[in-house]
């Protein structure tokens, strides 16, 4: 008989969502940055400029936040685990029943659930116990380098889009081409982390979409009036 294999998308969360969060942010503040600049009736190398700075302060900012959150999440991990491996030390039969517990609450008998409990701390308590009572599990557990990076990378990818529609647009359509070019992207974004993560296209598309635009319209408003009364 073959082996049945299982591949779950749910594996792909940790990296998946800094990602899409570092693309989506790289897109909508580049390309809200340049329409702000471009409605207060700068010229393209002051859009250049401006979205060039923005690119590199957003990918560093990413970076840096996703780094310290993710560390955050990281230091609180390694000390429940700790705090657990203490507990096993000490009182191990009350970690014992603490298992059982666990387990008669999810369905199982009480019997079966104490030698399953008995059995699996037999073979590895920490994991155990960091799995079924922390849920912490290696596809889960943070891994502050990777976000940082993912983050950084992908906002760079993101906010590169509205800065090449900056540079090879007309002057005359740039805020028309800017802002549509910009939704085009953040739809496909949408539409790619939807299919990655296993989920129907159309709610993220849309949501995506919207508060994109909502962003876009509002900088844009502001430099409009900004660089009127300027």
């Amino acid at each position: 008989m073959r082996p049945h294999r299982e591949q779950h998308l749910v594996a792909r969360i940790g990296w998946l969502r800094a990602a899409v969060l570092g693309a989506n942010d790289g897109i909508v503040s580049t390309a809200s940055l340049i329409l702000g600049v471009a409605a207060s009736g700068a010229e393209r190398p002051a859009l250049l400029v401006a979205g060039v700075a923005g690119l590199v302060a957003g990918a560093m900012s990413m970076a840096a936040g996703e780094y310290v959150s993710v560390s955050s999440q990281a230091d609180t991990e390694r000390a429940d685990l700790a705090r657990e491996r203490l507990e096993l030390a000490t009182v191990p039969e009350a970690e014992l029943r603490e298992l059982t517990e666990i387990y008669i609450a999810r369905g199982v008998d009480r019997a079966t659930a104490k030698a399953v409990a008995e059995q699996m701390m037999a073979h590895d308590a920490l994991e155990a116990h960091a799995r079924d009572e922390l849920h912490i599990t290696e596809m889960t557990t943070a891994r502050p380098v990777v976000a940082a990076l993912t983050s950084a990378a992908t906002f760079t990818a993101g906010a590169a889009l509205p800065l090449l529609l900056a540079a090879l647009l007309p002057m005359r359509w740039m805020a028309a081409g800017e802002a549509a070019g910009s939704i085009l992207f953040l739809a496909l974004l949408g539409a790619l982390g939807a299919i990655t993560g296993g989920a129907k296209p159309l709610k993220p598309v849309v949501r995506v979409v919207f508060w994109g635009a909502l962003a876009m319209a509002l900088t844009a408003g502001i430099g409009r009036v900004v660089g009127t009364s300027i």
